[in-house]
């Protein structure tokens, strides 16, 4: 007889792996962070592991999917909110995804980590594609509501949100090169704080938005990382 599978039991038993595999991290990093300290911390068989996972990276995949999805959670308020502007959305769209970024740097240090390692390229892609569009149908109703209101002047707002996501996830690779330049002490936060401000106008000039309206990260999470 074949075996009957629990959706729920097999999402919690799954979702334990994770859990564990985002303590570990944190605490120890992925690279020092072996298949077997999981299976400790969750009391479960090799065998277990693999019903679940089909390798490490499987694991680091879904640690880093989670957080996509805790992060998306976050913000999706904001979104929602038919109270308003388009361009006060998007603000607090960002604000809202560094502070819940900011509320756990160790982890989030962590990641970049992995993120930087050639041993993770592959990953990193794969990722950085889904991230990609799930990002993009997050800012698009963003985009076609700053349009209705005529903040926003793009060709369509699905095209516009592709774009300006495109840009977004290349400026995360530069704001992690500012971030280890600034711990090494080779630039000053005025050099952060210039940077960000040339890429807030790229993005404002994609969406047609007016000077000004865009800010990528408030002053509070920008001290807390580059201060």
């Amino acid at each position: 007889m074949a075996r009957t599978l629990d959706p729920v039991v097999h999402t919690v038993r799954r979702e334990a792996f994770v859990e564990a595999a985002q303590r570990l991290m944190t605490a120890k990093g992925y690279e020092q962070m072996s298949i077997q300290d999981v299976l400790d911390a969750v009391e479960a068989s090799r065998g277990a592991f693999y019903h679940y996972f089909d390798s490490k990276q499987a694991l680091l995949q879904a640690v880093i999917e989670r957080m996509v999805d805790a992060a998306l959670a976050e913000v999706a308020p904001v979104v929602a909110d038919s109270s308003l502007a388009a361009p006060a959305k998007l603000q607090r769209v960002f604000s809202a995804i560094g502070r819940w970024k900011t509320d756990r740097k160790p982890f989030v240090l962590r990641l970049l980590e992995v993120w930087m390692s050639d041993d993770n390229a592959v990953v990193r892609e794969k990722l950085r594609r889904k991230l990609g569009v799930r990002l993009a149908d997050t800012l698009a109703p963003i985009v076609r509501q700053g349009m209705d209101e005529g903040a926003f002047h793009a060709e369509s707002a699905e095209a516009g949100a592709r774009v300006f996501v495109m840009l977004l996830l290349g400026f995360q690779d530069v704001a992690t090169e500012l971030f280890l330049d600034r711990q090494a002490g080779r630039i000053e936060l005025a050099d952060v704080e210039r940077t960000f401000a040339s890429y807030s106008s790229s993005f404002e000039r994609i969406l047609g938005a007016r000077a000004g309206s865009i800010q990528l990260i408030d002053r509070t999470v920008l001290r807390a990382w580059f201060g």
